[in-house]
């Protein structure tokens, strides 16, 4: 590797106290190019459901990490030099949708308020929105989007890879799973205790996950404080049968609803990169196709791509925004 890798720690002021108990000290990993980081843009990386700010390092047979992946980038010269910024954000449900989640945590503002701070301070990057890009995948993506509509004042440029969108298409499938499986539990915390129990005995089984991704979801899409866990359920039990009332507020949070009414946010962005493979299997190709249509048909300044794979194993497509978006960042003071 040409450049570095930085493991910082930061105590967030925004996840201090959360309902769920997590840490607010949290590592931090930033990507540092040959010659340091001051007076260099930055792009925030958000890593998906399941993830951890360590997890980028993760290594797959005859594959680069994505921060191998960037040195290389910026090495062959083919894009300018930038600073990589992996912040953390499992949770005690397994992860988090980067936002404001009353269920969850405030972790929206930890990325935009509390990470930005300490790396500019820390690393002396450019501390203006049009030198930051917020780029995620899934989960990930999905944080991107929304950061893009609530904080254009922080990020100027986004990049979402298979961010979660059109619900009906990549949530309701979970639904009956996770119906089934908790017909048969006490209640929610009950069984997410069970299954952290196989987890640290054994494993998670793989009909354990799609119960964990509703349990997440609600978490931050229909908090209850006086329901288990403080989340309300999308369904009833013993019928199986979809809560409208709250399936309704899933739908609130769906990228599809929401960028359409939120034009003007989005037309301060000076860049957007959108993709998603054509064999995604959370079918997250028309979430992305109907994004990037509200997105141009608005006014804004988008790239969508699509590319032959599924929703695994894509990390070469980082390659792709960042090529888009790092050119585009703003230096200098």
């Amino acid at each position: 590797m040409h450049g570095s890798l930085l493991e910082l720690e930061i105590d967030s002021q925004a996840l201090a106290g959360n309902p769920l108990g997590d840490p607010a000290r949290r590592p931090l990993l930033c990507w540092v190019p040959p010659g340091g980081a001051a007076g260099l843009p930055a792009v925030y990386f958000l890593h998906g459901f399941a993830g951890s700010a360590r997890g980028w390092l993760n290594v797959s047979a005859f594959q680069p990490t994505v921060p191998e992946r960037l040195d290389a980038l910026v090495a062959a010269g083919e894009v300018p030099p930038f600073v990589a910024v992996f912040p953390d954000g499992f949770t005690a449900l397994g992860g988090t949708q980067w936002i404001n989640a009353p269920a969850v945590g405030r972790y929206q503002d930890y990325v935009a308020e509390d990470v930005v701070r300490l790396v500019d301070a820390r690393l002396g990057t450019v501390p203006r929105r049009e030198a930051r890009a917020v780029v995620g995948k899934s989960s990930g993506g999905y944080g991107a989007l929304c950061m893009g509509r609530d904080r254009p004042d922080v990020f100027a440029h986004l990049g979402c890879h298979a961010g979660d969108a059109y619900f009906e298409y990549c949530y309701l499938h979970d639904l009956p799973q996770a119906a089934a499986a908790l017909l048969g539990a006490p209640d929610a915390a009950a069984w997410l205790d069970d299954a952290k129990q196989r987890a640290r005995e054994t494993r998670l089984a793989g009909a354990d996950h799609p119960v964990l991704n509703v349990l997440a979801m609600a978490a931050h899409y229909a908090a209850d404080p006086a329901a288990p866990l403080g989340l309300a359920l999308p369904f009833e039990l013993p019928s199986g049968r979809i809560r409208e009332d709250v399936w309704s507020r899933w739908l609130e949070a769906d990228p599809v609803r929401f960028v359409p009414r939120a034009l003007e946010a989005y037309r301060r962005l000076a860049s957007v990169f959108l993709d998603c493979g054509t064999r995604d299997e959370f079918h997250l190709r028309w979430g992305a196709r109907m994004v990037a249509e509200a997105l141009r048909a608005g006014g804004v300044p988008v790239v969508h791509e699509e590319f032959e794979g599924g929703h695994m194993g894509t990390s070469w497509r980082y390659d792709a925004s960042v090529r888009h978006l790092v050119p585009r960042l703003a230096r200098g003071a």
